[in-house]
């Protein structure tokens, strides 16, 4: 399966790409242990998608999107300390957070979605 025609996997781009526009505009005081984080996190998403879906065994592919889940929850924790610390950020994590969560609903569909097929063989 080519990573690249999954929808999910362009949506996690897309979301890497915001994560990686908003960071710089956190304040200094957590910019650089948080933000760090966070980027490596939306990595990891699509990167872990990618590499499931090159794999070639249905099996494989569900342990990836589960570490893909995983790094999802990870960067949602990440969201929700910025909120606590910082409720001013909201507005500004809106559309991050929204994405994220379209992102971990189409992980966990997909992954139902394997394990019928295996399933059924």
């Amino acid at each position: 399966m080519n990573h690249k025609n999954l929808d999910l996997w362009k949506k996690t781009i897309r979301l890497a790409g915001d994560v990686f526009r908003f960071t710089p505009s956190l304040p200094t005081t957590y910019r650089f242990g948080i933000s760090d984080q966070m980027q490596r996190a939306a990595v990891s998403i699509g990167s872990n998608v990618a590499e499931g879906a090159a794999r070639g065994s249905r099996r494989e592919f569900i342990r990836f999107l589960n570490i893909a889940a995983g790094s999802a929850s990870e960067l949602d924790t990440h969201l929700s300390m910025l909120r606590e610390i910082d409720p001013d950020l909201i507005e500004n994590m809106k559309h991050i957070q929204s994405s994220l969560n379209d992102i971990s609903k189409m992980i966990q569909g997909l992954i139902k979605s394997l394990r019928r097929k295996i399933d059924e063989n």
